[in-house]
Protein backbone atom coordinates (compact mmCIF):
# COMPACT_ATOMS: atom_id res chain seq x y z
CA UNK A 1 0.00 0.00 0.00
CA UNK A 2 3.12 2.12 0.91
CA UNK A 3 3.87 1.86 -3.06
CA UNK A 4 0.47 2.15 -3.99
CA UNK A 5 0.30 6.19 -2.09
CA UNK A 6 3.77 7.13 -3.25
CA UNK A 7 2.62 6.92 -6.92
CA UNK A 8 -0.69 8.45 -6.76
CA UNK A 9 0.96 10.71 -4.75
CA UNK A 10 3.79 11.45 -7.58
CA UNK A 11 1.33 11.69 -10.72
CA UNK A 12 -1.59 13.87 -8.58
CA UNK A 13 2.07 16.50 -7.93
CA UNK A 14 2.48 15.89 -11.73
CA UNK A 15 -1.08 16.50 -12.75
CA UNK A 16 -1.55 19.27 -10.34
CA UNK A 17 1.71 21.07 -11.76
CA UNK A 18 0.54 20.09 -15.64
CA UNK A 19 -2.64 20.89 -16.46
CA UNK A 20 -2.98 19.08 -19.38
CA UNK A 21 -0.74 18.38 -22.97
CA UNK A 22 -1.23 18.86 -26.98
CA UNK A 23 -0.60 15.97 -29.55
CA UNK A 24 -0.89 17.35 -33.34
CA UNK A 25 -1.57 14.77 -35.62
CA UNK A 26 -1.74 15.03 -39.84
CA UNK A 27 -4.24 14.42 -41.95
CA UNK A 28 -4.80 14.09 -45.52
CA UNK A 29 -7.13 17.25 -47.01
CA UNK A 30 -6.61 16.52 -50.60
CA UNK A 31 -4.98 13.76 -52.14
CA UNK A 32 -5.10 14.45 -56.66
CA UNK A 33 -2.70 12.11 -57.62
CA UNK A 34 0.74 13.73 -57.27
CA UNK A 35 -1.13 16.74 -55.69
CA UNK A 36 -1.19 16.25 -51.96
CA UNK A 37 -2.65 19.03 -49.32
CA UNK A 38 -1.95 17.64 -45.30
CA UNK A 39 -3.93 19.60 -42.17
CA UNK A 40 -1.91 19.62 -39.08
CA UNK A 41 -4.46 19.20 -36.27
CA UNK A 42 -4.06 20.05 -32.90
CA UNK A 43 -5.46 17.92 -29.88
CA UNK A 44 -5.22 19.57 -26.41
CA UNK A 45 -5.77 16.88 -23.98
CA UNK A 46 -7.21 19.09 -20.23
CA UNK A 47 -7.44 17.69 -16.74
CA UNK A 48 -9.12 19.85 -13.73
CA UNK A 49 -5.64 20.42 -11.41
CA UNK A 50 -8.34 19.86 -8.67
CA UNK A 51 -7.93 15.68 -9.74
CA UNK A 52 -4.33 16.00 -9.36
CA UNK A 53 -4.67 17.86 -5.56
CA UNK A 54 -7.12 14.52 -4.61
CA UNK A 55 -4.72 11.96 -6.18
CA UNK A 56 -1.94 13.31 -4.30
CA UNK A 57 -4.15 13.81 -0.85
CA UNK A 58 -5.31 10.16 -1.28
CA UNK A 59 -1.87 9.08 -1.92
CA UNK A 60 -0.17 10.81 1.13
CA UNK A 61 -3.31 9.43 3.00
CA UNK A 62 -2.76 5.58 1.79
CA UNK A 63 1.41 6.19 2.71
CA UNK A 64 0.16 7.43 6.46
CA UNK A 65 -2.24 4.92 6.93
CA UNK A 66 0.31 1.99 6.01
CA UNK A 67 3.12 3.68 8.57
CA UNK A 68 0.03 3.36 11.41
CA UNK A 69 -0.72 -0.19 10.62
CA UNK A 70 3.12 -1.37 10.57
CA UNK A 71 3.47 -0.04 13.93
Amino acid sequence: MKTLGFMLAIIGLIMVIYTGFNYVTTEKVVDLGPIQINAEKNHPVQWSPVIGAVLLVGGIVLVVMDRKNTK
